[in-house]
């Protein structure tokens, strides 16, 4: 799917993904040394938290356009990734751009309702008093969590592949799409995320310690278009792979939806 719409895919994941975060890299380097802190010394994770929120205090503006970007870019690369008309990248941001705020309004909905699900058990829990029942909410909320996670996971290909507007119809589509392989997605999607980040760190790193030995100016740039390149190809696979389990479970009759991943 990548490789047949190649020249498109580059020029959407270079404008809305690797540009802003190289942008992000080279004039806020602080973003990109606060997330390397945090994976090290627990005392070191705590004081880059706090400067990263900081941080972000000061410049929200900056990140709300990259959002904002990077979600018109997902919506694009998922109607390029798919679209057997084959659409211009004019028409593809386009239909990113219209389905903006329905992506928007289908994230709230979601987090409002899960908030609501596991936010009121949580606070009985705690009103409780009992320790025991707070650890067993929050071990089941993230279960729940999860799951409710990958059952949404279709809501940008609902969005730039069916067309669909509505934040209730999205949720609804993408619920029903997962519907029986919601295990065999979670593990599908766990597998790819732990096989992807084991390669992403590692060519971090071995570029990391290159670039270090050359300067540090040098070694700030080199490191802001490695993690900038790597989040571009990283968001096109993961792009690719939604899409593509979008094209199976949506093409799948409803008996054999449950081979789906096997």
């Amino acid at each position: 799917m990548i490789g047949a719409n190649r020249q498109m895919v580059t020029i959407v994941a270079g404008m809305f993904f690797f540009l802003p975060y190289l942008a992000m890299a080279l004039l806020m380097p602080q973003v990109l040394q606060g997330q390397t802190e945090m994976m090290g010394d627990p005392a070191d994770a705590q004081a880059a938290v706090d400067a990263l929120f900081a941080l972000y205090a000061k410049n929200w503006w900056a990140f709300l356009l990259v959002a904002v970007a990077q979600i018109i870019g997902t919506l694009a690369l998922l109607v390029l990734l798919s679209d057997t008309a084959r659409p211009t990248v004019g028409e593809a941001l386009e239909r990113g751009a219209r389905g903006f705020l329905s992506y928007i309004g289908a994230q709230l909905l979601f987090a409002i309702g899960l908030g609501l699900l596991i936010g009121v058990p949580a606070a009985l829990a705690l009103a409780s008093g009992s320790q025991a029942a707070f650890v067993l909410v929050i071990a089941l909320a993230i279960v729940v969590g999860i799951y409710c996670a990958v059952k949404i996971s279709l809501v940008g290909p609902a969005i730039a592949i069916d067309g669909l507007l509505n934040p209730v119809a999205i949720l609804a589509r993408s619920w029903r799409l997962t519907k029986g392989n919601s295990f065999r997605l979670a593990m599908f999607y766990l597998l790819l995320i732990v096989a992807i980040a084991v390669v992403a760190i590692v060519v971090t790193l071995v570029f990391g310690l290159v670039f270090a030995a050359l300067g540090s100016e040098i070694e700030t740039i080199g490191n802001g278009v490695v993690a900038s390149l790597v989040n571009a190809v990283v968001t096109v696979i993961f792009l690719a792979v939604l899409a593509a389990v979008h094209r199976q479970l949506a093409g799948s009759a409803s008996g054999q939806a449950g081979v789906t991943f096997e």
